[in-house]
């Protein structure tokens, strides 16, 4: 009884402690910073940076509608999903590498939408953001997405208005860039992700609940408490389709994080191995048997199958990891008592493996350096937000360049929760754990840890730099590489909104 009473005692003076702290840390007590869009109109618009032509390129035309639909998760349990023509995820958009891609937006939702082009070298203008590429897709309106598929892999595609909300509720669907001569025998794709089936997924904002999640140190307290439900494709448990496959073929499998919680995919021993991370081909990975995959990123393997029925699922251990797992069944198995082997420590994750094709080969000489601490504050009537360098979106100090600019960030996380860190418009490069370097879009920055990234600036616009946990983005950990001879003539507001 008197443990009891002491430990509710520490915990009462523990969350004092928090609050005060996050409290001083805030944008209300530390001020408000310069930084903004570059809206002066002084210089270039960004809707005249680049002409989109087809000229004689293939051209692949789709039509994505963004519309309210009852979604069956499981048999017999369903949510209210916004989706882009009807189903999670949306259509499966497959091109070839260099063909002119054209995908028209219809929004019969009720509230503003737009799409992003996840991982997508392309014209600024074509970006998704709402309040800096563009308006706000207003309901019963449209829109046209063009550019070309410059890059072979694996991207996908989701709203970027108020995307905290509008991801979750479904708005998301892959994107394919077929390379010349691709045709694997299988090539299938697997999008994660979490949903709030029971609960309230605002729920985390409970700071007593974080904060002894936050003491298991695995970075994932706030996701916890919000999310009771996994799923692969749309679907959990029962309801995901299996994958069909004989003994002994090979399979593309390309999997997307679209959810806001990092997923360790478990596979039968020696039978994974990393081909490409964020659409970027790696290095001989060597066979290991688990996935590490953070929020908003990419990631294919070659897998080929075992003599009997197999299992890919989630880590045994993480609560609802029956809901993520994927069976892998020949023509004449059912499935029946498998189970997914416990992890060991041969894990594959997006930083282990070097590229095969890298953006610097030694250090470059930089032109302009940006240090990014990630933290977590308290905003007064809005509850805690999280910041860069102690400021919420949109006065976080923008990264300022010009056009051919090496760009160096510094980017470190004192705080206790995860931040997957995704550059828009541009591939950065980063020290690979198995020597060598790596080249991504996004990178998964754990408590504790610290990771310098460079990129040259050779994609002039206005490019967000985000947390891909969207709920930590919605509350402010964003920022702008700003290029300062341009200008967006568009307006945040409560329309635009990222």
């Amino acid at each position: 009884m008197v443990k009891r009473m002491w430990f509710g005692s520490f915990m009462i003076i523990a969350l004092i402690a928090v609050g005060v702290w996050v409290f001083f840390q805030s944008p209300f007590m530390q001020g408000k910073s310069a930084g903004e869009i570059n809206s002066s109109e002084q210089g270039q618009s960004i809707l005249d940076i680049q002409p989109i032509e087809a000229g004689s390129r293939p051209t692949k035309q789709f039509e994505l509608t963004a519309k309210e639909t009852d979604w069956e998760i499981q048999t017999g349990e369903s949510v209210n999903a916004w989706t882009y023509n009807g189903t999670v995820p949306g259509e499966a958009l497959r091109v070839q590498q260099g063909d002119f891609v054209q995908v028209e937006l219809h929004n019969e939702l009720e509230v503003p939408v737009t799409i992003h082009w996840h991982g997508v070298i392309l014209p600024n203008r074509m970006d998704g953001v709402p309040g800096v590429t563009q308006d706000a897709v207003e309901p019963g309106e449209s829109f046209t997405y063009e550019f070309i598929a410059e890059d072979a892999g694996t991207y996908w595609y989701h709203s970027h208005q108020h995307s905290s909300l509008q991801v979750d509720k479904g708005l998301y669907g892959p994107l394919v860039v077929e390379g010349k001569g691709e045709k694997p025998e299988h090539d299938e794709v697997f999008i994660l992700d979490e949903w709030a089936v029971n609960q309230d997924r605002e729920n985390w904002t409970n700071m007593g609940g974080m904060m002894m999640g936050s003491m298991q140190g695995d970075g994932e307290a706030d996701t916890k408490e919000m999310y009771d439900t996994f799923t692969v494709n749309g679907k959990a448990g029962d309801a995901i389709d299996p994958l069909r496959m004989e003994e002994g073929e090979t399979a593309r499998l390309r999997f997307v994080n679209a959810g806001y919680q990092l997923h360790r995919l478990v596979f039968p021993e020696g039978s994974m191995e990393m081909l490409a991370v964020d659409a970027e081909p790696v290095q001989n990975s060597g066979e290991r048997n688990v996935l590490e995959i953070a929020p908003g990123e990419r990631i294919d393997v070659l897998y080929t199958k075992g003599e009997e029925g197999e299992i890919i699922g989630e880590t045994p251990s993480v609560e609802n990891s029956q809901d993520m797992q994927i069976l892998v069944l020949s023509s004449d198995s059912d499935g029946e008592n498998l189970q997914v082997k416990a992890e060991d420590a041969a894990t594959s994750k997006g930083t282990s493996h070097a590229s095969k094709d890298l953006l610097f080969e030694t250090v470059p000489d930089v032109d302009v350096s940006y240090n990014m601490d990630l933290s977590m504050g308290m905003n007064m009537g809005e509850g805690m937000t999280w910041q860069i360098n102690d400021r919420v979106f949109p006065d976080t100090p923008p990264i300022q360049v010009e056009k051919g600019d090496i760009v160096r960030v510094d980017i470190t996380n004192e705080g206790r929760l995860n931040h997957p860190m995704h550059l828009h418009g541009h591939r950065f490069q980063v020290e690979a754990e198995d020597g060598g370097a790596v080249v991504k879009d996004l990178i998964n920055v754990k408590p504790g840890e610290s990771y310098t990234i460079y990129f040259e600036a050779d994609n002039k616009g206005e490019w967000l730099f985000h947390c891909h946990d969207n709920n930590h983005a919605d509350r402010g950990m964003v920022t702008i590489v700003d290029y300062t001879s341009v200008f967006s003539p568009f307006e945040l507001n409560q329309t635009n909104q990222p």
